[in-house]
């Protein structure tokens, strides 16, 4: 009996051995290593990456059609960082020379574009300066590329960067002048908003700054305040400055004789009925500084962007 108890064992014994190389075949055939549920990522959820040759001698720039806001670099075999005085340009360089293999290193812009790339290194590369094409300057708006994801920031809630942008841009782009009540006029500048619009609680000022005098006009900065109607006196002014979140076409120096239009974004905000809104466009070592006072009702009374109508 007890013969057979032992051979009735080893015959479970080979059993499982056999059960569990069959699982690794299985395993194998499949090209699956992780060990649970898994689902194989169809190639359209890709990213595909540019191929990029690197050199120890000399340095590749990339030029991004937005301001870098991160790099990550796959091995120590390159570098890369950011050009100086440049905020949109990035340069690589081989830090080891004829390196084995590729690497890869990936970007992230301030439109929430995100860049893929495999580098590996050659003598002499194909090319050393690289202009990565900003699809909206085609005007397509209806396929935002592999290389475009879903990225969003901190200061932008919600809203995908990309939009933010195509709806400035379009603001821009149009010119329309909704409102006509708004406007600073002192010392040969003009300072106008020349509309008020609204998206998903953010909310879209494009200004307008005419310069008729034959002094440029160097911009010191633009400020966004939330401010009382009427200070009694002997009290302190109670003020919250807004920050721009984005901003287009924003110009330092206005010549002489020119005009620029420049679209900020702001985030979402309030203001009670004994406050308003304060825009202030301040010289740099100058004087002529302009002063709007926007209302509450100007602010409730904002055209509600139309998605579906972006151009």
């Amino acid at each position: 009996m007890k013969q057979i108890f032992g051979l009735f064992a080893l015959l479970l014994g080979v059993c499982a051995a056999n059960a569990q190389t069959a699982d690794t075949v299985k395993y194998a055939a499949g090209n699956d290593l992780y060990r649970g549920i898994t689902r194989k990522l169809p190639y359209r959820q890709m990213v595909t990456p540019y191929g990029v040759e690197v050199t120890f001698a000399k340095t590749v720039h990339i030029i991004f059609p937005a301001a870098v806001r991160y790099v990550d670099l796959g091995s120590n075999h390159i570098i890369a960082g950011k050009a100086d005085g440049a905020e949109n340009v990035i340069r690589v360089k081989a830090t080891t020379e004829g390196f084995p293999g590729e690497t890869n290193f990936s970007v992230i812009c301030e439109d929430g574009s995100f860049f893929s790339f495999n580098a590996k290194y050659a003598r002499e590369p194909e090319m050393l300066n690289i202009e990565m094409k900003d699809f909206l300057e085609n005007e397509d708006t209806s396929d935002f590329s592999h290389t475009r994801m879903n990225i969003h920031f901190r200061e932008l809630g919600n809203e995908s960067p990309l939009l933010v942008k195509l709806i400035m841009q379009s603001i821009y782009k149009n010119n329309d002048r909704k409102v006509r009540h708004l406007g600073s006029k002192r010392f040969g500048i003009q300072f106008l908003i020349k509309g008020i619009y609204t998206y998903n609680g953010m909310l879209y000022v494009h200004t307008q700054t005419k310069n008729s005098s034959n002094v440029p006009f160097d911009t010191d900065f633009i400020r966004f305040k939330i401010t009382d109607k009427k200070v009694p006196k002997r009290t302190a002014i109670q003020e919250t400055v807004l920050d721009a979140v984005r901003s287009y076409n924003e110009v330092i120096e206005i010549a002489g004789k020119s005009t620029v239009r420049t679209v900020y974004a702001l985030p979402k905000f309030t203001i009670p009925d004994d406050k308003l809104l304060v825009v202030e466009l301040y010289e740099k070592n100058g004087g002529r500084h302009q002063t709007i006072r926007v209302e509450n009702a100007d602010i409730v009374n904002a055209e509600v962007i139309d998605e579906l109508k972006i151009k």
